[in-house]
């Protein structure tokens, strides 16, 4: 890291312990639950945790927040990994797992017990509820409270040995039921479940909660700063209580920072799980998905979201960053790197009357307008071509440059040409245009100096490669979903429109993981689930402009 560039608060903090001889090296760790895909937010942590131990010289690990296992599966397992390898990042051996610490977990709680720090409590989940007080109110002891260490880890044991029914008893800890803080209620350490779990199969039918496994693991996996989102403020009371009582060899700090907001989109697993389960979206990497394998399959780079959470900044402020934010970094990293094509996503035919039948020219096309280096394609061109339907009116205003009857327009690096005819269908759709070429205005030639207005795209019909374009938008209309009553209800219809497109035949070489811009329209790249060198599937990434950026700002102004 440049020592002369801007630190965040966390990296101060570390920075100053390394200075300070506190630590000689920084040990971070990202731990994921796996019950779900990674999103959006997800980025900010792992490039914090990772990064922070890259720039010092120290260890971060990928460890597995697995103590639910009616929730978790391989499936994300493995989609977890494949996520923070495509981010830039390598926690080289140090895969984890908490799963991996649950005898030594076990230990830690009978040695609760052995203090008078832990007890069985055999009331219901509802009566738990109603124990624990409000806000306002202070909770009630158990009734089961006062139960003798001996009696507290007999029981304990027979949860262990599995001769107990799932919710029949529970482990909590004995910290103050009268404790402002609602976290510090006797919270529960240890629950029974009958269920197999992803890592450890039937070896254990009792699993321990979040805060105790995530703390203890901190400990014996030596991490100097447990970073975590502002909403674990509230546990860290009970964090350090788990500390001075265990008292481990070694002592992590947690610190929180903001959660990374993105307007338009949601980032709750459930409400995420539940849009699949309605078919809203097609899975969880559907390239609406803020999740990392949707924006990877939707083409969106890796450098873009790191240079995204980057601008977003580590604050304690809770925050909610425009998505124009996220698009601009896609746009300008494809701006400089990706090639440029033609491609026509709604055709309609274009017939040329005096060009010759049959004849075929190869027009030089630049890959890249600002960049010489990255060369020239031969493009071919014919009597019939394809352009968008956007780019003829038949009752244009004044200021539409591009074709109407009468009007002339330059094909790119081909032709200036002048409509003709319109020629529509019974219900008066415009199915076809017949214009005439000027042959002394091809592009490059020595006396092609006649200008006009407008330029538009286009595609050789005898070459056009047909594909399916599939032009994929926000998933919500409103900044912030999550204050609507019904998600429902800000679903955007636009989220995902199919285009039967016509592409240059030098797509027909685009490789997965390249994107191009398609002239005028935005940049594309080949779906990499359903993609066939049969039947190309290309996917919208992001658009050349920002579409949005009024409504967005109207929006946001609304809401304070």
């Amino acid at each position: 890291m440049n020592d002369e560039a801007p630190r965040d608060f966390i990296r101060q903090i570390i920075y100053s312990d390394l200075e300070s001889g506190k630590h000689s090296e920084i040990v971070t760790r990202f731990p994921p639950e796996p019950n779900g895909y990674l999103h959006i937010g997800h980025v900010m942590s792992i490039c914090l945790n990772f990064g922070v131990a890259e720039e010092t010289g120290g260890r971060t690990f990928l460890r597995y927040d697995d103590t639910n296992p009616g929730k978790e599966d391989v499936e994300f397992v493995e989609a977890i990994e494949r996520d923070v390898h495509w981010l830039g990042f390598d926690w080289q051996e140090r895969l984890t797992h908490a799963s991996n610490y649950f005898e030594e977990l076990y230990q830690a709680a009978e040695k609760l017990i052995e203090l008078g720090l832990a007890y069985v409590d055999s009331l219901s989940a509802d009566e738990i509820r109603a124990y624990r007080g409000t806000l306002t109110e202070p909770g009630r002891n158990s009734p089961f409270r006062d139960r003798s260490v001996e009696e507290n880890l007999e029981m304990f044991r027979g949860m262990r040995a599995g001769n107990y029914q799932d919710g029949e008893h529970v482990l909590r800890a004995k910290i103050d039921m009268a404790s402002p803080n609602m976290n510090l209620r006797d919270p529960a350490l240890y629950r029974i479940r009958h269920t197999e779990h992803q890592n450890t199969g039937d070896a254990w039918c009792i699993y321990p909660m979040y805060d105790f496994a995530h703390t203890l693991s901190d400990a014996f996996e030596e991490i100097t700063h447990s970073l975590c989102t502002l909403e674990f403020e509230d546990h860290r009371p009970l964090y350090d209580w788990f500390l001075d009582q265990l008292k481990p060899p070694h002592r992590p700090r947690q610190i929180e920072f903001s959660r990374l907001n993105l307007a338009y989109t949601i980032t709750s697993k459930r409400k995420l799980s539940q849009l699949i389960e309605d078919g809203i979206v097609n899975g969880w990497n559907d390239p609406r998905m803020p999740t990392i394998a949707g924006m990877r399959r939707r083409g969106y780079p890796a450098t873009a979201l790191r240079d995204f959470v980057k601008r977003g900044g580590v604050t304690k402020k809770d925050k909610l960053i425009e998505m124009g934010v996220l698009e601009n970094c896609v746009r300008e990293f494809y701006g400089d790197s990706a090639e440029r094509r033609m491609a026509v996503l709604r055709p309609l035919k274009l017939i040329l009357t005096n060009y010759p039948d049959g004849q075929v020219e190869m027009m030089e096309s630049m890959n890249h307008p600002n960049d010489p280096s990255m060369g020239t394609r031969e493009v071919p061109f014919s009597r019939e071509i394809w352009i968008e339907q956007d780019d003829f009116m038949e009752e244009a205003p004044r200021k539409f440059f591009r074709l109407k009857p009468g009007g002339e327009v330059r094909l790119r690096n081909a032709y200036i040409i002048r409509c003709d005819e319109v020629v529509k269908d019974g219900d008066g759709n415009v199915t076809e245009l017949r214009c005439s070429y000027d042959p002394d205005t091809r592009s490059g030639s020595a006396n092609s100096d006649r200008k006009v207005k407008g330029t538009i795209h286009w595609v050789s019909a005898q070459h056009a490669i047909d594909a399916e374009v599939r032009l994929y938008d926000r998933l919500f209309t409103v900044p912030n979903p999550n204050s609507a009553e019904m998600l429902s209800d800000v679903l955007n219809p636009k989220s995902l429109e199919v285009s039967a497109a016509k592409l240059e035949p030098s797509l027909a070489e685009l490789k997965e993981g390249e994107a191009v811009q398609f002239e005028r329209l935005g940049y594309f790249c080949l779906d990499s689930q359903d993609n066939t060198a049969e039947s190309p599937v290309l996917n919208r990434v992001v658009t050349l402009r920002d579409s949005w950026a009024k409504i967005e700002k109207e929006a946001m102004a609304s809401n304070g």
